[in-house]
């Protein structure tokens, strides 16, 4: 096997020289690097991937920006990461999962800086994201699996979160229920300006105005714990709910065990539809979750190849995609008992 020595005695030039032609971190005349590259061609020389990487001053890798939290990646996270993975490796690229939420810009900087990755898929997008800022002022490639206020000049793939709520109301108002609560992500969430907590907030509100029905939106942790409670605050300031819209599948579970210790039939008393959720999710929780299922590894690839073109063809054009999530019916959505309550025209804040 060829040797980077044997490369410098065949082109002849020192190894330092193969080396600078390889990582491209000193200039080198035209000449020389194609005497060196010609070397290289000759011998079957095989640097590492990493080298050939420099040398052309591809990486031929991206860098997924997910923040993680204490609890982890969840099922519905994994989609998404999984479905880029996969488009990444079919193209022949690789994908680095990069712990880095809106708040990390030095560490942003560092790997944008360093241009050992060709681009970048941003996740867990906020309405203003400093991300976004960094990483156009810093002229590298980037694609949002998410979306911000503003997004001209920007690529976007993300869900479609009006018309996901607006499904999720619409079936169970044709269910019969009249009341209706969304427990939605956490308070820090809304406050940060997290693009699915607060566009999910506004399509609820547009949702129940629009059906003419009663209803209270809930934030909560991420948590089955934080599901629990936010039921409990629901039914206090709604004792006339039958229906239940939740964005967190973990808050999902909890509001079910809640339900049920309260003695509750779940879907004969009340029901529950999980939004943006994994089919594994659903299908795991006592009730099979109603849900509107996230169209997670799908939405990962595209953004993914999105990237990819865009690096190929040098491309800064707005872009946007869209997809809904699909409402998939199983055992926690039914008809709403009969109550003898008007309905109110106005939804409760």
């Amino acid at each position: 096997m060829a040797t980077m020595t044997d490369v410098a005695r065949r082109a002849g030039v020192s190894v330092s020289t193969v080396s600078y032609v390889l990582t491209g971190t000193r200039p080198i005349s035209e000449a020389t690097r194609d005497r060196v590259l010609a070397a290289m061609a000759e011998l079957d020389y095989q640097p590492n991937a990493m080298a050939r990487g420099l040398a052309s001053r591809k990486s031929n890798i991206v860098g997924l920006l997910l923040p993680l939290t204490g609890r982890g990646l969840g099922a519905t996270e994994t989609a998404f990461v999984t479905g880029a993975t996969e488009a990444a490796r079919e193209a022949g690229y690789h994908l680095m999962l990069c712990p880095v939420g809106a708040a990390d810009s030095d560490e942003l900087q560092s790997l944008a800086t360093q241009r050992l990755l060709d681009g970048f898929l941003v996740m867990e997008v906020q309405l203003t994201d400093r991300r976004v800022e960094l990483l156009r002022k810093l002229e590298s490639p980037f694609v949002l699996i998410g979306r911000t206020e503003d997004g001209a000049g920007l690529a976007c793939v993300d869900i479609d979160f009006e018309q996901t709520v607006d499904d999720a109301v619409a079936h169970l108002v044709d269910l019969g229920h009249e009341t209706i609560a969304y427990i939605n992500h956490s308070p820090a969430s809304l406050a940060s300006g997290y693009g699915p907590a607060k566009r999910t907030e506004a399509a609820f509100q547009a949702a129940l105005e629009r059906h003419g029905i009663t209803g209270v939106m809930v934030p909560t942790e991420d948590t089955a714990a934080g599901g629990r409670a936010a039921i409990q605050r629901a039914r206090e300031e709604c004792p006339a709910l039958t229906g239940v819209l939740v964005m967190n599948e973990n808050a999902a579970l909890g509001i079910l065990a809640e339900l049920r210790e309260a003695g509750l039939d779940v879907p004969g008393d009340v029901s529950v539809v999980s939004m943006v959720t994994s089919e594994v999710v659903a299908d795991l929780a006592s009730p099979a979750l109603t849900a509107m299922t996230s169209p997670g590894a799908v939405l990962g690839a595209a953004a993914t190849r999105v990237l990819l073109k865009r690096l190929a063809e040098d491309d800064g054009s707005t872009y946007e995609e869209l997809l809904p999530c699909a409402l998939e019916v199983r055992g926690t959505s039914g008809r709403a008992k009969k109550r003898k309550t008007a309905r109110s025209a106005r939804a409760k804040r």
